[in-house]
């Protein structure tokens, strides 16, 4: 029997083992960056997120997970293309969403930064470029009497949530599978854009168009981003739903055409608005710094629509779409229509950053006693900070020692981790769900006092 049991742990034993090689590797770079990058061993290709000098963390998005580093001040090398005193200052002028390549040594679970690489802007010679206030002019003229083809390079996710009038989508990473998109006539001014300066797409569509024998191609450098800041974009009712709507993304739709003829039939959550009074809108609209997508809908897609969402970008907003052909071809694609009256003021609520609880649930269980809460909270502040007060029943443990101090966080309860403002605490999240534990984070400041209540912002 001992040797029957002896053998049944040894085949348990080489099963797990089997199972553990056979687990999927986790990617090492975000989708986008594969189509021009293989990624060595102990690299990380993503999206540069959030930046935690107190703790010496960085936050490093792939896509739809979150890989955490730390980093050290003295040996951490950071290239990039703008000068910087130091490596503190250059991981300072990071842009959030900025594409950066990272090196890094692992020792005991955790991962420590040695270089981290900033893309650089794309180099084109100047007679392969075309400028904003160039392409403007085109676009208000047409394709046909400005004679152009203009055609967006991104992957038709990222055009679907908005993109330059008159463009075609012609993704990169199907561009050989879909020339029969490109004109005839190999003299005509083509003109590819993507997703900004440090974006290979148009660059790389460039180069394949004079492959096939295109000979007047340009790029617009400085993509949709810059687009945006100065002008509209458009999409389709179609790619509404799929990219808003089907995907559960808060959005603002305003509504520009007359009362009257709007309450015979609208979409869903849409807003009155008068082309001849955004003034009055802006002065009860969603603040710019929470930069809400906006759809500007009239009758077809023309001057009202177009009015209004010009309005809003002067008004400092980014993402303002105008949907095309109006709400004639939302009817006609035969989408969801509601009748009534409109509401009066737009409203945004950002989609929560995954793994966030509210400031309401928080404040719920953390006024609790702790024995009744059901979850462990988790303050990950600094000690230093825990000087003036902690939340009652609360675990400290300092975010920097997370990973050496697991033994003292249960695993079978849910744990809520908080901090001051909201950023260690996400990373504790991204630490603690990549050991396996059950864990939500507070986004919000906090102010905790030497009583234990708190306040959130």
């Amino acid at each position: 029997m001992k040797l029957l049991n002896l053998s049944a742990l040894l085949l348990a034993a080489a099963g797990s083992a089997l199972g553990a090689a056979d687990a999927p590797a986790k990617p090492a770079a975000a989708k986008i960056c594969t189509l021009c990058h293989t990624t060595d061993a102990n690299h990380l290709r993503g999206y540069f997120d959030t930046l935690v000098t107190l703790n010496n963390s960085l936050q490093l998005r792939l896509d739809d997970r979150t890989e955490v580093l730390r980093f050290d001040k003295a040996t951490l090398k950071v290239i990039s293309p703008e000068p910087a005193a130091n490596a503190e200052a250059a991981l300072k002028a990071i842009a959030k969403g900025h594409e950066v390549r990272v090196e890094y040594t692992e020792k005991d679970g955790v991962k420590t930064a040695t270089l981290v690489a900033v893309k650089p802007p794309v180099k084109l010679a100047a007679h392969e470029t075309i400028a904003l206030e160039e392409l403007q002019k085109l676009v208000a003229m047409g394709p046909e009497k400005g004679k152009y083809f203009l055609f967006d390079s991104r992957p038709t996710p990222r055009f679907m949530e908005g993109a330059i009038p008159t463009a075609v989508n012609l993704p990169f990473p199907a561009f050989d599978k879909n020339v029969d998109k490109l004109p005839a006539d190999k003299a005509a001014l083509v003109i590819f854009y993507c997703s900004g300066k440090t974006c290979n797409m148009s660059p790389g569509s460039l180069a394949k168009a004079r492959k096939l024998g295109y000979t007047n191609v340009k790029v617009f450098i400085d993509g949709m981003p810059a687009w945006g800041k100065k002008a509209s974009g458009v999409l389709s009712p179609g790619a509404l739903k799929t990219a808003f709507w089907d995907t559960q993304t808060p959005l603002v739709i305003l509504d520009a055409r007359p009362a009257a003829e709007a309450a015979k039939g609208f979409m869903k959550g849409a807003v009155a608005v008068d082309p001849t009074k955004v003034a009055d809108l802006l002065k009860t609209f969603p603040s710019a710094k929470l930069k809400p997508p906006v759809v500007v809908v009239d009758e077809t897609g023309g001057a009202a629509a177009k009015t209004v969402a010009a309005e809003l970008v002067k008004g400092g907003y980014t993402g303002v779409n105008v949907l095309s052909g109006g709400f004639k071809a939302w009817q006609a694609a035969g989408l969801p229509v509601e009748t009534g009256p409109l509401a009066a003021q737009a409203t945004f609520v950002p989609k929560p950053r995954p793994g966030s609880i509210s400031g309401a649930e928080f404040t719920k269980l953390a006024e609790a006693a702790p024995a009744a809460r059901g979850v462990v909270i988790l303050d990950v502040r600094n000690l230093e900070e825990t000087k003036n007060g902690t939340i009652k029943g609360a675990l400290l443990i300092p975010e920097p020692q997370l990973v050496s101090r697991l033994a003292e966080i249960p695993k079978d309860k849910a744990i809520v981790c908080h901090c001051s403002t909201g950023i260690r605490a996400e990373l504790a999240f991204h630490l603690l769900k990549e050991k396996g534990y059950n864990v939500r984070f507070l986004p919000n400041e906090i102010t905790v006092i030497d009583t234990g209540e708190f306040t959130l912002d």
